[in-house]
């Protein structure tokens, strides 16, 4: 498989596959393809595993697509302005949140998994239920603006916004801690709590996060007075 991302404000990434290969997506995720791709919808790995995806903020039945002729083409494009973002699982295992994930190869697995500690799951932003991302080759996240990298030395900490998290490493300890001091909670603008990462282990953060995007948006709309 290859790949190449296109687009800047909504971006799309397209695949270029070789007879045999196959790779699955959300629902609705397809944006375009050439002749020579065979469609198959279904929950994917089960039910329960669908019905956790639905929790996670992802699609119950997922979309596989299996290439019957050489160099095929499918594309799959965001749903908000930002970037695509390629990421090697071989070697490491990921926890996103939800609706990061686009699309990727048949041999990625993805799973709903639980955050460990009840409140990072209720006031983290990213929910009680999140989604790891394993196996062998590449898998497709979604980021809000724009993606930011970093390595965490172990016992290093970064504390960051809600819903600026896009993954971690599997390595890294999520937790979720209070803003401290009255007036920092109330006249802050930061909201009442930020995620806690502790490494050791990648972190892909992104710079917008379309839900306040949104909210700020709704708060210009005219309201009916009837």
């Amino acid at each position: 498989m290859r790949y190449n991302i296109v687009g800047t404000t909504v971006p799309a990434v397209e695949l270029e596959l070789t007879r045999g290969e196959e790779v699955f997506s959300q629902r609705g995720g397809l944006a375009w393809m050439t002749e020579g791709m065979d469609m198959s919808t279904n929950a994917k790995g089960g039910l329960l595993k669908g019905i956790g995806r639905v929790f996670a903020g992802e699609s119950l039945f997922m979309v596989t697509y299996k290439c019957q002729a050489d160099n095929a083409k499918i594309t799959f494009a965001s749903t908000v302005p930002g970037s695509i973002m390629p990421v090697d699982v071989s070697s490491r295992e990921y926890i996103i949140q939800k609706g990061a994930f686009l699309a990727a190869q048949t041999s990625v697995d993805l799973k709903t998994v639980f955050t460990k500690k009840l409140g990072a799951g209720l006031f983290g932003g990213e929910g009680i239920i999140m989604q790891s991302i394993k196996g062998q080759g590449h898998c497709f996240l979604e980021i809000d603006g724009d993606a930011v990298e970093m390595e965490l030395a172990p016992g290093e900490v970064l504390k960051v916004d809600t819903g600026n998290v896009v993954a971690f490493e599997s390595t890294v300890k999520y937790e979720v801690e209070t803003v401290k001091g009255l007036g920092n909670i109330f006249f802050g603008g930061e909201g009442l709590f930020l995620t806690r990462l502790t490494g050791p282990g990648k972190i892909i953060l992104q710079t917008q996060n379309f839900s306040d995007f949104a909210g700020r948006i709704a708060g210009y709309i005219p309201r009916s007075s009837s």
